[in-house]
């Protein structure tokens, strides 16, 4: 009788030891939003997302809603997806926009062409350590075209500030 109870109650933990749910990773989700700027239109065209998760890892590659994204347009609180996978780290590292060649602003009525050092080379990195939450997490980019954005000799320039909001 006492070794039926034992396994009457030995089972049940058992079972419930057994059915503890695996991580299935983050739904990581890259997101664009910009600080205000006096220009008319900061147009930047994103081809590509990618993330390192850790030092010793190679770039992923993260399907992109690529495009022409006027960054103007994601300011106040309004903000867009760009890229999104499920992703089985923990930590992200360090993110990667590639840059077409499609980058333009237009001040005062007039586009000009918006030249961005080595964007569509080597993309733009940023270094970071954002632990991710388990289900979904967010990377917010903050696009500062205000800091972003000068106007020099050769033409306009953007030589990105990028925050990362928590």
């Amino acid at each position: 009788m006492k070794s039926k109870l034992i396994a009457l109650f030995t089972i049940p933990v058992l079972f419930i030891i057994s059915c503890k749910k695996e991580s299935t990773g983050t739904n990581l989700k890259v997101k664009l939003t910009d600080a205000p700027a006096a220009y008319d239109e900061v147009n930047v065209d994103i081809q590509e997302v990618n993330i390192k998760m850790d030092e010793d890892s190679g770039w992923i590659s993260l399907p992109t809603t690529s495009g022409i994204y006027n960054l103007l347009d994601y300011q106040n609180g309004v903000d867009t997806l760009i890229a999104q996978t499920v992703v089985t780290g923990s930590t992200v590292k360090e993110i990667r926009l590639v840059l077409g060649t499609e980058n333009s602003i237009i001040v005062g009525g007039q586009s000009y062409p918006l030249t961005i050092p080595s964007g569509s080379e080597s993309g733009l990195k940023i270094k970071m350590n954002k632990s991710l939450k388990e289900g979904v997490d967010y990377l917010s980019l903050d696009f500062d075209a205000a800091l972003s954005v000068s106007e020099e000799l050769s033409g306009y320039k953007l030589r990105p500030v990028i925050k990362i909001l928590q």
